[in-house]
């Protein structure tokens, strides 16, 4: 069992910085590729960012490409999203997600969930 505790959402205007956090407990924490993904109101889930188990490789969606950077400290078994030049089509629920299976962008292999962090970017 892997527990995730999300921080470092907030409001922002857009052009603006976040730095999301994502600590866990419970299992080994090195041994899973972390994920970001989120969710806006009327919207499905969507990936966002991944990252292997050894910070080796890393992918973002195409929307977000250039903007966030995802890294991991596996000393600390956090995780993090750096989001700049934040757009208000960034607003969502933003969940950090664990999985055994490699950093997949489909959120049904990711096993473990955080309760997510709210991004709310004005214009």
């Amino acid at each position: 069992q892997v527990q995730l505790v999300e921080s470092g959402g907030g409001l922002v205007q857009a052009g603006g910085s976040l730095r999301l956090s994502c600590t866990a407990s419970g299992r080994i924490f090195s041994s899973y590729a972390m994920g970001w993904f989120r969710q806006a109101p009327g919207k499905e889930r969507e990936f966002v960012s991944a990252i292997s188990w050894s910070s080796g490789s890393t992918r973002h969606a195409n929307s977000v490409k250039g903007r966030f950077t995802i890294s991991r400290d596996n000393a600390k078994n956090t995780v993090y999203l750096q989001m700049n030049s934040l757009k208000p089509e960034d607003t969502a629920v933003y969940y950090c997600a664990a999985a055994s299976s490699g950093y997949t962008t489909t959120p049904a292999l990711y096993a473990y969930w955080g309760q997510g962090t709210q991004v709310t970017v004005s214009s």
